[in-house]
């Protein structure tokens, strides 16, 4: 498996406490960037910018990808262009929704 795919499947780990569901099938992890010396830059959003738990769900993303062994120095980089929709989310956050 590769690095990316490892960090995918650790940020499954990693929850928005208001619905429950994990950052990644929640659509808001838009790209991994992984180095040849194993720095992690991670280009995500969140689901609305005024989000009371920014800072929980974003060191979240970081410390679930800094204790991989595999990983070195990790950065997470917020945006919100494009801006998140539920079209983002995958078939399985779209069934936690009852949908």
């Amino acid at each position: 498996m590769k690095l990316k795919e490892k960090i995918l499947n650790e940020l499954k780990t990693v929850y928005d406490p208001e619905l429950n569901i994990n950052v990644v099938d929640l659509g808001l992890i838009y790209h991994i960037e992984v180095s040849a010396d194993a720095d992690v830059r991670i280009t995500m959003t969140l689901t609305t910018p005024g989000c009371p738990l920014h800072d929980s769900i974003t060191s979240g993303v970081r410390y679930c990808v800094e204790g991989m062994e595999e990983t070195q120095k990790v950065e997470v980089n917020l945006v919100w262009e494009p801006a998140w929709s539920p079209e983002k989310m995958t078939p399985e956050g779209l069934k936690a929704l009852g949908r």
